[in-house]
């Protein structure tokens, strides 16, 4: 009688149980969340076909809870989308996701209380996760109207399909902003959007107000300094301009290609690829590509650079991190705090403990001084002296400068870009005098090695300048060059029907002179400096004579559309053609080394013994081409640019080959001779391993090869980069030198770089190499991930495509 008592509510207990459970369930495996259901704990949302999730997650088991979006199917917790990133819960489980009565979508903590919602959209009744990893809420589930989307409110992360722009109607913004560090993500200090300013390019900002990279202007198909952005058989990259609305997107157009773009808390932006191979996020592109060059990345009183600590920041002489913690994370944002306070305005002040300066040397100069009409640097000191404010004093160029407050964007500078810095100190702070004495000391050591290394360079080029005018008093220089008609070449090239291959300003066509000389023909396409420039240019380039450079016989000018080079023919073909393909013939060691010391013999005469030092710009593989004794010659001079000797650097539009650019191409520096070095570096890689820097091999390791070559060489494995067609058959000693060179030779920084001249005086044997660092922006590339080994089994690479520049 009892148990028929409590008959009903046992049952609805146990219905009320089934209910709850078939809720959880079914937003297990759903994508949408209805009115009337919620979200709270282990529960997530499934976009379709199970690419994306949404949920509760807590980054790196801080404590703090957050509703976002990530991939689902990617080991690890790869987030995309954060909605209460400035108010996270402490307990899911208590807390819920759900569509109130008013149409928002809002997430309420333990005590009821919204902390986030969307707008309110009365009609509103669904929110699904969609396959983009799209957030959309609807009025119903068969609709495609959406009332409120993810999209249109991006985080740090910029997906395919999303966009960024600006509502010219409302004013709205949509556009990045970084977590703080990697374990909050608090709105950070950098963010993307289009320019303030109204133009049509992108800006990285740091505080929303100062901005430090730009895109460049949409030109009509891509943005000026973003490479990526122009025709793409990836993206599909579009900018859209109307009455309403002005936003770029991107769809890409392979479904398989998993990517993403992040303003990351370091203060880069930076286009993310997944590879399946490695099972690690691989960076495609990253600006800017200096982490000095991001505005204030290191705080109040932070330096960037400083080569006296394996950080990107430290703090300046006197000074500490204010949160070790946030340090800790690569969160420099607080920068760094005093150790002890300055004594301006102590009347008690006595001799000796009163505020000092100490100099920083070769710093990039804060921004925003405060200008003293005083003569002298004893005047300028005394003016900070005088003001309590004041924190830091620079006198150069007969003007005084003071700093009040904050140093912000402090960068230790390696070349002729920076000045002194005299740093306000308090007395105690100011380091002792014998750490003085040492310093000297080490200077003057340093010194007396640096004298003995310049007068070995100098006698090694003494010596070679003796060999070569030796050897050029037994050339006869023949500088005529032949102007052909366009139907003269016509003829030549039997109407250009044999195609010998194309290169970045255009095709090459076989050709036979009336003296039965064989001739390249080359068609020059897109080029568009005027006719006196041009025929400047090529009288220039028929002057030069030297072994390692392809001699130019004549040309054509008949107007923009028929502009031509006619070379002598080289037999052998391209080194690329014997590098990259199974079926070519294969180099050994001796015949690799040769090819390596001519082509930088080749380099260091267009760099220094011309009588205007020309820039190839285009250095690769494809552009060195083979005699019938296999002997190198540098080709393909469609873009070479040429510096005059007064000056030492020249800003040019960007030219040349992704994958073999130097880092002052893509950021937009003027540039000089060290872009070909870089190149070269890059090269000799090739030409040792037998494959490709960029592209992806069936493995899917061609992405890392650079990293995995560098580290190769730092950690004295210079047989592992060896082509595995050679079966170890090389000298190691030569080999160690040549990959020890060319790991120098692609360093971030022009002045870490050799000249082509010490390059070619190393493979001689004349100077020794020591053992280079690692590129910082190949350790960029790898980010947290390490590439998967590479032994000699492996199977050759496919030969990558390579996209020219202009």
């Amino acid at each position: 009688m009892a148990a028929n008592s409590r008959g009903p509510c046992y049952f609805a207990s146990i219905m009320l149980l089934i209910f709850f459970l078939n809720t959880n369930l079914s937003l297990a495996s759903s994508d949408s969340l209805s009115l009337g259901q919620s979200l709270s704990g282990n529960q997530t949302l499934i976009s379709k076909d199970a690419t994306f999730a949404l949920g509760f997650f807590s980054p790196r088991d801080s404590g703090k809870f957050y509703i976002g979006i990530w991939y689902n199917e990617l080991p690890g917790q790869t987030v995309i989308w954060v909605a209460n990133r400035a108010s996270p819960v402490s307990d899911p489980a208590t807390s819920k996701l759900q569509i109130s009565d008013h149409g928002d979508l809002v997430l309420l903590n333990s005590s009821g209380t919204p902390i986030w919602s969307t707008e309110p959209t009365p009609k509103a009744s669904i929110a699904i996760l969609l396959e983009t990893g799209n957030l959309v809420v609807r009025n119903d589930s068969n609709s495609d109207v959406n009332l409120w989307q993810s999209f249109a409110h991006p985080t740090d992360t910029w997906m395919p399909g999303g966009w960024l722009g600006v509502n010219k109607i409302t004013g709205e913004y949509q556009s990045l902003t970084s977590w703080k560090n990697p374990e909050d993500p608090a709105p950070g200090l950098f963010g993307e959007s289009m320019d303030p300013d109204g133009s049509n390019q992108y800006v990285l900002l740091w505080n929303g107000s100062q901005i430090y990279w730009t895109s460049g202007l949409w030109t009509g198909s891509y943005f000026s300094n973003v490479p990526g952005t122009r025709e793409s058989t990836v993206f599909d990259f579009n900018f859209i301009d109307n009455k309403q609305r002005k936003f770029a997107n991107y769809t890409i157009n392979d479904k398989s290609i998993i990517t993403r773009f992040v303003v990351d808390s370091e203060g880069q932006g930076l286009q993310w690829y997944w590879l399946s191979s490695t099972q690690q996020w691989q960076t495609e592109f990253t600006q800017p590509l200096n982490h000095c060059d991001v505005y204030s990345l290191c705080g109040p009183f932070g330096i960037c650079g400083a080569q006296s600590t394996e950080s990107v920041c430290t703090c300046v002489e006197g000074f500490v991190p204010t949160s070790e913690k946030e340090w800790a994370l690569n969160d420099w944002s607080s920068g760094c705090s005093r150790k002890s306070q300055l004594r301006c305005g102590s009347h008690d002040n006595e001799q000796g403990k009163e505020d000092g300066f100490l100099e920083m040397p070769n710093v990039g100069l804060p921004a925003n001084p405060m200008s003293r009409n005083v003569s002298g640097d004893s005047y300028c000191r005394e003016a900070c002296l005088k003001n309590c404010s004041c924190s830091a004093y620079a006198f150069a160029g007969g003007g005084c400068s003071i700093w009040v407050g904050e140093l912000r964007n402090l960068r230790q500078v390696y070349d002729d870009g920076g000045g002194n810095l005299y740093l306000r100190l308090a007395a105690s702070d100011i380091p002792s005098s014998s750490n003085s004495h040492k310093k000297i000391i080490a200077v003057v050591l340093g010194s007396a090695a640096g004298v003995v290394v310049i007068l070995l360079i100098c006698f090694s080029l003494l010596l070679a300048y003796r060999r070569k005018k030796r050897a050029k008093a037994l050339l006869k220089i023949e500088t005529s060059l032949t102007q052909f008609s366009y139907g003269d070449l016509q003829r030549i090239t039997k109407n250009f029907s044999e195609k010998l291959g194309s290169g970045g300003f255009g095709s090459v066509f076989k050709g036979r002179l009336a003296n039965s000389a064989q001739v390249a023909v080359k068609t020059l396409e897109g080029v568009r400096q005027g006719e006196k420039q041009f025929r400047a240019e090529v009288s220039t380039l028929g002057a030069i004579q030297h072994v390692n450079l392809v001699k130019l016989h004549g040309f054509c000018s008949e107007g923009q559309n028929r502009r031509l080079l006619v070379y002598e023919h080289m037999p052998n073909g391209s080194l690329n053609s014997h590098l990259f393909h199974d079926s070519s013939s294969e180099l050994d060691w001796r015949q690799r080394f040769q090819i390596i010391l001519g082509i930088a013999r080749g380099l260091a005469y267009l760099h220094e013994e011309c009588r205007e030092c020309i820039v190839h710009c285009d250095m690769k593989p494809d552009n060195v081409l083979l005699d019938a004794d296999f002997n190198p010659k540098i080709s393909d001079f469609g873009m070479a640019k040429l510096i005059g000797r007064d000056f030492s650097r020249v800003l040019t539009t960007m030219r040349g080959t992704i994958g073999y650019l130097a880092p002052e191409w893509i950021s937009g520096q003027p540039i000089t001779p060290k872009v070909d070095v870089y190149s070269f570096g890059m090269t000799v890689f090739e030409a040792v391993s037998g494959r490709r820097n960029t592209g992806n091999s069936a493995d899917g390791d061609a992405a890392f090869y650079p990293s995995w070559a560098a580290k190769g060489v730092i950690e004295g494995r210079a047989m592992s980069l060896l082509d595995h067609r050679l079966e170890g058959a090389a000298d190691l000693e030569q080999l160690t030198r040549v990959c020890r060179v060319a790991c120098w030779c692609i360093q971030d920084m022009e002045d870490h770089r050799p000249a082509m001249g010490q390059v070619v005086q190393v493979l001689e044997g004349i100077l020794d190499v020591s053992m280079p660092p690692f590129p910082a922006s190949l350790e960029n590339m790898m980010g947290n991930q390490q590439p998967s080994s590479m032994s000699h089994g492996e199977k050759n690479e496919n030969e990558a495509t390579t996209a020219s520049v202009s």
